[in-house]
């Protein structure tokens, strides 16, 4: 588990907190994912029911089943909050040149990405399938995977698309 913050005082009287923010809490933190205080060194966790930035580094927080402020006070001020470390969501985000290189499959036939062409209108791939490079273009509804791991792309594409 990793560190992200620490529940400094109370805010409101219905149980909600103000929490200072390391640089290691995530910036697109979810409600639905749970943070962790420890209590008698067993890592107990807690799911915010409302979440709302303060600025760079602060956030007032109201936790489910913290519903008073002596519950809060009990339960929370002054702890450090923690995530584990697999819940800070991946930034998932590529840009379509990384796929240059990657092996195309078509079908039964498999090939290469050999460069990509961005336009606003029609984005292409450029895949050389069987020695010939053919443009398909670059939309989500003609990809049916990337194995980012593998390197692979793997393209549904509808008939007469490819001269065979």
């Amino acid at each position: 588990m990793i560190a992200v913050g620490r529940i400094g005082r109370l805010f409101g009287t219905e149980g909600g907190v103000m929490i200072t923010l390391y640089a290691s809490f995530p910036d697109n933190f979810q409600n639905k994912e749970p943070l962790f205080v420890i209590i008698d060194k067993l890592a107990v966790p807690i799911f915010c029911s409302h979440f709302e930035r303060r600025g760079q580094s602060g956030a007032v927080v109201h936790f489910d089943d913290i519903d008073t402020q002596r519950r809060a006070e009990e339960f929370l001020v002054g702890r450090e909050i923690f995530m584990q470390e697999g819940d800070k969501v991946e930034d998932d985000e590529f840009y379509m040149e990384d796929l240059i290189g990657f092996t195309a499959i078509v079908g039964k036939r498999r090939g290469e990405i050999s460069d990509y062409y961005d336009s606003e209108a029609n984005p292409l791939f450029e895949i050389t399938l069987d020695g010939k490079e053919h443009l398909i273009p670059a939309q989500e509804e003609f990809i049916a995977q990337i194995d980012f791991d593998n390197r692979k792309i793997k393209f549904i594409l509808p008939e007469g698309l490819l001269e065979l």
